[in-house]
């Protein structure tokens, strides 16, 4: 029977992307963990530093002994020893004394201050002249200031930064448990459309949404695998479908603009075993064409062939489906920056569908300015002129000049 198309709402298809199981998880050397995501919580197995510290170049000192120091009226200290780097002090504060210590060095017991180098000066090699009071805990880091034992420091699902890496080395951790990178199939249709490196001839085009879509999936933390192009084809279409389903975690098929071809990739993706229609159709543009069917354990989806459709329509619609893979919150634009700016002109939209337009961002007269750059959906130059996109809601016909608008910028990479 043919399915038939019934326009959903983006909530919709978030819900569906709520149902994705996260991928199994790995063990990877830490330094190969940078923007993995963690599959479990790290908890910090011991305090961090450990140790009382000195976080500035100077003397330990006891810090009642310096209140009420000041240039005219300095404090006078007695050298007791200075602190040795990677090593316990071997000495300590009584009152009236202090000791050289440097960034990083362990406090001597009796101490809970440090005076910076700068406000202080030699009288000889056993007195210190001290100019500036200091505060108990002045430039000194506790025993768990960075850390205390048991504590979760970085939840479940966290993309890892170089920062988060530091402090996983801090802690001791070698290796780190995350979230199998998802595969993820790339099948572009079309008998228009021709390799990058071949010339077209009249009504033809080089295949874009490949390397566009394989670009974005890197960039979200999956492994793109390419399985070139497929013609419109029932039988070519049904074997490169069987073949993604065998080896990828999730396929993407691009193509399909017009209506035969869009009936041609829900009846392949309906025919694999096990497959369940979810999604014909989505009431967000670009993006109405979507497709999602799931087929056992894996997900099928389809998207718009039109080359600034098909990428902006993954952003929206797929990009969640990756996120849950990956064992985080299905929504769409998490990498994306957020940018306030007034809008300059009119922004038309059409009622009834969640929309998302290009605009490229200005700066006038210290203001910040969202510009709508207007084109047809398969404008590459669209993208490449714009900055960003701004989301019109569906009960909305769209939004008058002047308005403030939040800009979701394109991510770095």
């Amino acid at each position: 029977m043919k399915p038939f198309f019934q326009v959903q709402s983006l909530e919709q298809v978030l819900a569906y992307a709520r149902q994705v199981k996260p991928l199994v998880s790995e063990e990877v050397p830490l330094d190969q963990a940078l923007g993995r995501t963690l599959a479990a919580d790290f908890a910090a197995p011991h305090d961090l530093p450990g140790f009382t510290r000195a976080c500035m170049d100077g003397f330990a000192v006891v810090s009642a002994d310096t209140f009420g120091a000041s240039e005219a009226l300095p404090a006078y200290l007695a050298l007791a020893g200075e602190v040795r780097m990677g090593r316990s002090p071997d000495f300590a504060l009584a009152p009236g004394q202090c000791g050289r210590i440097m960034t990083g060095g362990e406090l001597p017991p009796g101490a809970d201050a440090v005076v910076m180098v700068e406000h202080t000066s030699y009288l000889d090699g056993a007195t210190v002249e001290v100019t500036r009071p200091a505060a108990p805990g002045s430039h000194v880091l506790g025993p768990t200031d960075d850390a205390e034992a048991g504590r979760v420091l970085l939840p479940v699902g966290r993309r890892l930064r170089p920062q988060d890496l530091g402090l996983m080395a801090a802690l001791g951790r070698e290796r780190v448990e995350v979230v199998r990178r998802p595969q993820v199939g790339i099948i572009s249709t079309g008998d228009e459309v021709v390799p990058v490196a071949s010339t077209p001839r009249p009504g033809q085009v080089r295949d874009v949404n490949t390397h566009t879509l394989a670009a974005a999936v890197s960039a979200a933390g999956g492994l793109p695998r390419a399985l070139g192009l497929v013609a419109d084809d029932e039988a070519a279409l049904k074997a490169a479908v069987e073949d993604t389903l065998a080896h990828d975690d999730l396929t993407l098929l691009s193509g399909g603009s017009s209506v035969g071809a869009r009936d041609l990739t829900v009846q392949v993706f309906t025919s694999m075993p096990g497959s369940e229609l979810l999604v014909h159709g989505v009431a967000v543009a670009p993006g109405k064409p979507f497709i999602w069917v799931r087929a056992g354990s894996k997900n099928l989806l389809g998207l718009p062939g039109q080359v600034a459709s098909c990428l902006v329509a993954y952003y929206v619609l797929v990009e969640p489906v990756i996120e849950r893979l990956l064992g985080r919150e299905p929504m769409p634009f998490t990498r994306f920056g957020r940018a306030k700016a007034m809008l300059t002109r009119n922004l038309p939209s059409v009622h009834g569908r969640e929309e998302y337009l290009r605009v490229r961002l200005l700066a006038k007269d210290g203001q910040a300015q969202a510009e709508p750059v207007f084109g047809k959906s398969g404008l590459l130059r669209t993208l490449v002129e714009g900055d960003g996109l701004v989301r019109v809601e569906r009960d909305r016909e769209g939004i008058k000049a002047g308005a403030e608008v939040t800009v979701l910028t394109w991510p770095a990479g």
